[in-house]
């Protein structure tokens, strides 16, 4: 009975769950954080709007609604929703083709297919997406939003941008001679400031500093500047109207693969944004829960003229720095937002659109991963042509087609990855004494030492197992040895969670040790320089070798104790 009650509550959303502890320390905490993400979102809900081509209004009310509905009703604590610079190009493109009510029909769609993802089950899935490609789907997008607004970053007097990324460029190229230098230097100037706050004032929100200090210059030496007023004219004050779409049913095949292409970006973005939360705060979401919000919060969007939502990853990681304890904090950086857009909406004419373009720039650079690339590039070779096929279809042809050739990238990579692990070898006199220093039958594990052993390819769909390790983490020993003689394969998604694994036990003072590594796993892991995460030390040809390896860091830790978590 009480197993089924657990699971009942597991299936509840985090909300739900943290009411019977709640607290006012609890409630505090949450406060503070609200207001400030809420206050770090104003700007960018403004900006994502403007560049998809929708008024600017469309931001705010999605970050209102759907991000209300994805803190109360999702499966991560600290999670974030409202509109992301995923969405730009593919709204911009579906505007420019189907209008407004086209994009309000694939946002309802995208949401009725992410319901349908979390009731079945399939947040889980999201897993089978390689590294390689999701690392591709966000470098691209970050170019592609960063060439959407050069227009405004240098005041550039463009007719209309294109949508084709090499015609925008030429485009920017061709108008270089219209560069507008107070558009460009007060630009430049937010850029720097977003950067320098980053680096040495972690606390400060530069995005909302820029904003407020370039309305204030606007508004007070009245600059002949491009604003939010002088493009969009006034927002309109007050609560979001709910009000029915058009619907066009000869629309519905039509938008069904950008609709698609919405549901997955959403899904993708939003778990990953809940794993990073996850990592930061100490908690485990639940994928399908999550899903089914996110998808609630792209059906009721659209209802009042909003965006597409997924999970912000910068916002969320804003959110737990504020302190952020439960998921009212996400339901009061919504009703901040609301309550700037009651009262303040008149001030928001003035903002310019250079910082705007600024805002956005720095979010691009952000988003991009760009820290993954060289490690992508040490990988293999179909590692390395996944990324750059991924990359240069999001960034060339359109973000449909990118999902769509990364899915079959991912099911090709993975039947290539199984199909290889098979093999058949004789068996020598050789081979059975190698099999005497590998096998765990033939060595005593000492006290203080727990050991764990990865059997079969280690891809993209498996390595959520590795979980396993982490929920134990604060009960662990002080080694921990992780057997990979069984391991036949690993690939970049495989690799990646092998360094995560690493680094939690490093940062929870334990040590990881590895032994037995197969030719190909081995390989890819000298490429991807691996042992700077444990130490060549720790890296061991067997499970001989590394249990010698472990009592020799325990004696060492009885001279010198060490400080380590243990519940």
């Amino acid at each position: 009975m009480v197993s089924r009650l657990r699971a009942l509550e597991d299936t509840l959303p985090k909300s739900f769950q943290v009411l019977t502890s709640y607290d006012f320390p609890t409630f505090f905490r949450d406060l503070t954080a609200g207001i400030t993400v809420g206050l770090v979102a104003l700007p960018l809900a403004l900006a994502f709007a403007i560049a998809s081509g929708v008024p600017p209004e469309a931001g705010l009310y999605c970050a209102i609604l759907a991000g209300f509905l994805i803190s109360a009703l999702g499966g991560s604590r600290t999670q974030i929703g409202g509109p992301t610079g995923a969405f730009v190009v593919v709204v911009s493109s579906i505007v420019a083709v189907h209008g407004l009510d086209g994009l309000y029909m694939c946002t309802l769609m995208a949401g009725v297919i992410l319901v349908l993802f979390g009731i079945t089950g399939m947040g889980s899935a999201i897993q089978f997406i390689p590294r390689p490609v999701v690392i591709g789907f966000t470098n691209g997008i970050a170019v592609l939003i960063a060439s959407t607004q050069l227009k405004d970053f240098f005041g550039l007097t463009i007719e209309k941008v294109p949508d084709a990324f090499l015609h925008r460029v030429a485009a920017v190229a061709g108008a270089w001679e219209t560069l507008n230098p107070l558009a460009a230097g007060i630009a430049a100037a937010a850029l720097v400031s977003i950067f320098v706050l980053r680096r040495y004032f972690p606390r400060i929100p530069g995005a909302v500093l820029a904003m407020l200090v370039g309305t204030a210059a606007v508004m007070l030496f009245a600059l002949p500047l491009d604003t939010v007023g002088s493009r969009f004219g006034d927002l309109p004050a007050g609560l979001p109207h709910f009000t029915v779409p058009n619907f066009r049913p000869d629309l519905m095949l039509t938008l069904l693969s950008p609709a698609l292409t919405v549901a997955m970006l959403g899904a993708i973005e939003s778990l990953l944004s809940a794993v990073v939360a996850d990592r930061m705060s100490g908690d485990r979401h639940n994928p399908n829960v999550e899903l089914v919000a996110q998808g609630l919060a792209n059906i009721v969007s659209p209802l009042a003229g909003g965006l597409p939502a997924t999970g912000a990853i910068a916002r969320t990681a804003t959110n737990i720095r504020a302190g952020a304890r439960t998921p009212v904090a996400g339901m009061i950086h919504a009703i901040t937002i609301l309550a700037v857009l009651l009262f303040a909406a008149p001030l928001a004419r003035h903002i310019p659109l250079a910082v705007l373009a600024a805002i956005l720039l720095a979010v691009a650079y952000n988003m991009g991963e760009w820290a993954e690339i060289p490690g992508i590039l040490r990988l293999s070779w179909t590692d390395i042509v996944v990324w750059a096929v991924t990359f240069a279809l999001t960034v060339l042809a359109d973000l449909t087609v990118a999902v769509e050739a990364g899915m079959i990238l991912a099911v090709l990579l993975y039947i290539r990855g199984v199909t290889q692990t098979s093999t058949v070898t004789r068996i020598t006199a050789d081979d059975i004494l190698d099999g005497e220093q590998h096998s765990l039958q033939m060595h005593e594990i000492p006290e203080g030492v727990a050991l764990y052993r990865i059997h079969g390819p280690f891809l993209f769909g498996s390595t959520r197992k590795l979980a396993v390790v982490e929920k134990e983490l604060n009960s662990l020993p002080r080694i921990v040895i992780i057997r990979l003689r069984n391991m036949t394969a690993i690939d970049a998604t495989g690799l990646h969670a092998l360094e995560h694994l690493a680094g939690a036990l490093r940062k929870s003072g334990r040590v990881m040790l590895l032994c037995g590594m197969r030719p190909q796993p081995k390989e890819l892991m000298e490429r991807a320089e691996f042992r700077q995460h444990v130490g060549a030390e720790n890296i061991c040809a067997t499970v001989r070798v590394a249990i010698v390896r472990a009592r020799q860091i325990l004696e060492e830790d009885e001279v010198t104790p060490k400080e380590y978590q243990h519940s």
